[in-house]
């Protein structure tokens, strides 16, 4: 009772406009990793004040939650994540060390001829790469002015040097997001380029694949594919189809295509891409196991998980390999294949995996890092799988994984609160180039608060329910009282908005907000203050994500 007139309290506290409520509100969601239960699961709520009703199927919505958690919190926790090589948006040095180089490197390379004014641009180049590497991008732009001038001054406006430098140049603004700055300097490194060798030279085709990432990473998808398609057809030409720069392109060219939902020919390409690595003996390499793992969430999104699985156990096979079971990497491979084949039922080889990824964080990492959290609530959800496989053989067995279930929610609980108080005491303190991280961990911390509490709450709802059916009639306290927790959770780090000012911490929000009002008018809830100021509360934060999302870059 006590939870519920605070949470009454906050609520109110929001200062909701009068008005009559009257209203239906229905939650769809499309299960994007379908099970034999159900493909598709709606929970929803309808009520006036003129009598309350209520219709939910609370097991369906639970597998929902366990189901659809896949891709709920890797992003936010992973220290390491390995994905797909997609053009960077950052200029941390991991950033800078790999496309941009690569954009650096392959223009200029056999491209020119050396005079008495070669020395002094080679040296600004090179200085340029170096600082560059360091991430001090300020600098690194002041050699590449300085090697622009010097090639323009020595060789004339319409040298390769000038190309290169100006290829150098472009692609330093494309890290720093100066798109306006770095869009002609492509295109005047290409005109040099075609008017030195021609259109079909191999220069050509570097630059025209930097032009393509230059788009990509603005998602201005057909000028990207138009630059991909041609930098190809030049390095097929010129290098031969088994090529690891041709593959590269190939693999960028396989990017654009799906994004442009030519999903069949992207699988192509990507394939062909990874096949060309591996017969040159780069099948183990983090660039291969890039593009295998971009090609599994190509699968997972088009529900084709079996191949998912296929690709995922050939990447952790060569984790295992190469890193062992001593490395964060192999730990978020496995995590990965373990969410799949929870989301195929393959429950009891998923919480095996999932056993072994919480053993290897907890030598791996501090005692309360946030990774074990995450980790705990994803056993958490398979106990929650197993419990409804057993339902329909023994009650008490599925009693009994719904309470080892609990257990593992509140030390997930108890874990990320944790983070967050001591975020919370370190606020202020951290130096600037500590923010960023510090709103990365308090992210996924508040994150996994909230989906454990929320998660809780419907492990709560499912452990009555079987109690109901063996004759045991009690009120359902817990269940509220957890979801109370998770909307007051999320109160009470509202103000920090270096941690809660997120679309996907808004959307736990509203989850947990749904499951609560859910619950009340199922029991019999009279309380029509709450029942409306909650209702309001729910449409408020739906109109909020609807319109973050609508001015979405």
């Amino acid at each position: 009772m006590r939870m519920r007139q605070l949470a009454a309290k906050f609520l109110r506290r929001t200062h909701f406009p009068p008005q009559r409520l009257s209203s239906s509100s229905e939650i769809t969601t499309s299960n994007a990793l379908p099970n034999s239960l159900s493909s598709k699961t709606k929970c929803s709520y309808k009520y006036g004040f003129g009598g309350p009703s209520w219709r939910m199927n609370s097991r369906d919505c639970y597998l929902w939650t366990v189901l659809a958690g896949q891709a709920a919190i890797i992003l936010g926790i992973n220290a390491n994540p390995v994905l797909a090589d997609e053009p960077r948006e950052s200029s941390s040095q991991n950033d800078l060390d790999t496309d941009s180089m690569f954009g650096f490197r392959k223009i200029e390379d056999g491209s020119v001829i050396s005079n008495e004014h070669t020395a002094k641009w080679r040296l600004f180049s090179d200085k340029g790469r170096e600082v560059f590497l360091q991430g001090k991008l300020d600098q690194a732009e002041k050699f590449f002015f300085s090697a622009l001038q010097e090639a323009k001054e020595g060789f004339g406006e319409k040298d390769p040097h000038v190309a290169s430098s100006c290829n150098n140049l472009a692609e330093l603004f494309r890290v720093q997001k100066q798109f306006d700055k770095a869009e002609p300097l492509y295109w005047e490194a290409i005109k040099i380029l075609e008017e030195s060798f021609g259109p079909e030279d191999i220069r050509v085709g570097a630059a025209l694949h930097n032009l393509g990432q230059f788009y990509l990473m603005q998602r201005k998808l057909d000028e990207a594919d138009k630059c991909y398609e041609r930098a190809v057809k030049i390095k097929r030409r010129v290098l031969g189809l088994n090529h690891t720069d041709y593959a590269d392109t190939l693999y960028h060219l396989g990017m654009v295509l799906y994004l442009l939902g030519k999903e069949k020919d992207a699988e192509a390409l990507i394939q062909e891409s990874i096949k060309i690595l591996e017969e040159n003996g780069m099948g183990d390499s983090i660039t291969c196991i890039r593009r295998l793992q971009f090609l599994s969430q190509m699968y997972l999104k088009s529900n084709r998980l079996a191949e998912a699985e296929d690709v995922q156990r050939k990447v952790l096979q060569i984790m295992e390999l190469s890193k062992g079971w001593n490395s964060m990497d192999t730990v978020i491979v496995a995590e990965r294949l373990a969410l799949t084949l929870q989301s195929i039922e393959k429950i009891k080889e998923a919480k095996e995996l999932l056993e072994r990824c919480l053993e290897a964080r907890k030598s791996l990492l501090p005692e309360h890092h946030i990774q074990i959290a995450a980790n705990l609530l994803h056993i958490a959800r398979v106990a929650m799988l197993n419990s409804n496989r057993l339902r329909k053989i023994n009650i008490s067995e599925a009693i009994a994984e719904l309470d080892k279930a609990k257990d593992l929610l509140r030390s997930s609980t108890r874990i990320a609160r944790q983070v967050l108080n001591k975020l919370r005491t370190q606020k202020g303190k951290k130096q600037k180039n500590g923010a960023s991280e510090m709103k990365r961990e308090g992210h996924a911390a508040l994150v996994i608060l909230l989906q454990s509490l929320d998660t809780l709450g419907l492990v709560e709802t499912t452990k009555q329910e079987l109690l109901e059916s063996q004759g045991e009639h009690l009120p359902n306290v817990e269940a509220e009282n957890v979801l109370l927790q998770c909307i007051s959770s999320y109160k009470e780090f509202e103000a920090e908005k270096l941690i809660s000012d997120s679309p996907k911490i808004k959307t736990e929000y509203l989850s947990c907000m749904k499951h609560l009002l859910s619950l009340m008018i199922d029991t019999g809830n009279k309380d029509k203050v709450t029942l409306k100021d909650l209702d309001y509360e729910i449409k408020r934060v739906e109109a909020e994500i609807h319109d973050r999302s609508k001015h979405k870059p």
